[in-house]
Formats: structure tokens, C-alpha cells, sequence
């Protein structure tokens, strides 16, 4: 079955909400805290032991500076609303 026009314009609005929010977090950092962590994910290569003890630690305490714990729960509710409702 085709999907409709609407409901991949939906899901385009879905996916911009849960940018803003990320957005809101990713700012908590500075521009150059922004560049350091972003650098330090290409080189791990999301495997945490391509990194050293102390940029693991680094990353933490970037990502504790995001507040992973409150954005997954700001982005609840914007993913919700891809779910299928129940008929």
C-alpha cells in the first residue's frame, strides 16, 4: 500500500520536533565543547575502547553537560507520535 502524502508530511514534523529538542541540549555545550565531543565520537567510532581512559571520562562529562536523562525524556513525547494508533 502507497503512504499518503499526509502522513509523510507528519512524520517530516515528527522529525523536526525531535531536532529542536536535541538542538535544545546540543546548545547546552559550547561551540568549542561541541567540536572536542564531536571529534572524539569519529575517533571512537562508536566503540569506547578505540578511546583513552581519559576521553572516555571526557565524554561523559560532556554528555552528563547535555543531560541525556532529561532529552530522552523531552524526545518521549515527539516520538510518540509515530507510534500506530490502536483501531
Amino acid at each position: 500500500m502507497p503512504r499518503s502524502p499526509a502522513l509523510r508530511a507528519v512524520k517530516w514534523a515528527v522529525l523536526f520536533d525531535a531536532l529542536v529538542v536535541a538542538r535544545d541540549h546540543w546548545n547546552k555545550l559550547t561551540p568549542g565543547e561541541r567540536a572536542h565531543l564531536a571529534a572524539l565520537l569519529r575517533k571512537s567510532r562508536a566503540r569506547p575502547g578505540n578511546l583513552t581512559p581519559a576521553e572516555r571520562r571526557e565524554v561523559r562529562r560532556l554528555a552528563a553537560k547535555i543531560d541525556l536523562p532529561t532529552l530522552g525524556r523531552n524526545l518521549a513525547p515527539v516520538a510518540r507520535r509515530l507510534r500506530p494508533r490502536p483501531r
